[in-house]
C-alpha cells in the first residue's frame, strides 16, 4: 500500500464520519463541515501531490474548494408549509392592562390608607 493510498483512505473515512455527523443532528452536525474540510485538506497532502508541487508541476494556486456534506434532514423546496401562529391576544396589550391594572390597584390601596389613619 503507497502513501498515497494511506493518505486517501484517511481521508475517506474522515468524510465518512462528517457524513454521518450531518446526518445525526445536533452538536454533532454543527462539526460535520470542519471534519469535511479537513478531509479535503488531507486529501491536497498526498506525497505524490505534494512532491509535484514542489518540482513545479502541480497548480499551486487553486481556489479552495467548498467540502460537500450530506444535508442533516430532507430539503424542503418552497412547499413548506407556513408556521400556525399559537394564536392568544397581543402582548402589548396584555402589558397595557397589566399597568392599567396595577395603577389602580395602587390608587385604591392609596385611597383606603386614607380612609383610616394610624395617627
Amino acid at each position: 500500500m503507497t502513501a498515497d493510498q494511506t493518505v486517501e483512505r484517511a481521508a475517506a473515512k474522515l468524510q465518512q464520519l462528517a457524513n454521518q455527523f450531518a446526518a445525526e443532528g445536533g452538536l454533532k452536525s454543527k462539526l460535520a463541515q470542519p471534519l469535511a474540510e479537513d478531509a479535503d485538506l488531507i486529501r491536497k497532502m498526498k506525497p505524490s501531490l505534494i512532491k509535484a508541487r514542489a518540482r513545479g508541476e502541480a497548480p499551486t494556486n487553486q481556489k479552495p474548494g467548498r467540502p460537500v456534506v450530506a444535508p442533516s434532514s430532507p430539503q424542503i423546496g418552497a412547499s413548506r408549509p407556513k408556521a400556525k401562529k399559537s394564536g392568544g391576544p397581543n402582548p402589548w396589550i396584555v402589558v397595557g392592562a397589566a399597568l392599567a391594572a396595577g395603577i389602580v390597584l395602587a390608587k385604591w390601596i392609596d385611597w383606603r390608607g386614607h380612609a383610616h389613619p394610624r395617627d
